[in-house]
């Protein structure tokens, strides 16, 4: 489990993050929004934290002021469907969009029961940006248009 995985040498890694970060996108238009998420790691050894950091400087980065809710701390039900529909309903979801991928396993009968609907997310195949997404980052989209265009994109989903 992600909760239990811990890094032998933080420091080290984080500074390497940095650095290839750097390296990747250090040339970018948007280069201050990109720094932004390698740079928000900090020290900790458990890669939990570090994933959690990371997303949330990148969701930052799009002007995201959410809350931050511990999964652990929700109620959830056995089976891979059934808990993240039930995380999903605790946060009070009224969709939950799945690509391609998710939905060749997901069964939809749990969220359906939250009154969830289940939606198939596909980018457009004429735009660039997402012919290349499922071998991108969400840190080479940032680079390539900046946080405005990309968040504009992904709320146009």
């Amino acid at each position: 489990m992600i909760n239990e995985a811990r890094l032998v040498e933080p420091c080290r890694s984080c500074r390497t993050i940095q650095l290839l970060v750097r390296q990747h996108y250090g040339r970018s238009p948007y280069w201050g929004a990109v720094a932004e998420v390698p740079d928000a790691l900090g020290d900790s050894d458990r890669v939990a934290d570090l994933a959690r950091t990371s997303t949330i400087a990148l969701l930052s980065a799009f002007g995201w002021s959410g809350k931050v809710r511990v999964n652990s701390e929700i109620p959830t039900r056995q089976g891979r469907s059934e808990r993240l529909a039930d995380l999903a309903a605790a946060i009070g979801s009224t969709h939950h969009l799945c690509g391609t991928g998710g939905l060749r396993y997901l069964d939809a009968a749990p969220f359906d029961t939250h009154g969830i609907p289940v939606l198939s997310f596909h980018g457009p195949v004429d735009d660039p940006l997402w012919r290349w997404a499922r071998r991108s980052s969400s840190l080479w989209a940032l680079s390539k248009i900046g946080p405005v265009a990309l968040a504009d994109q992904l709320t146009a989903q």
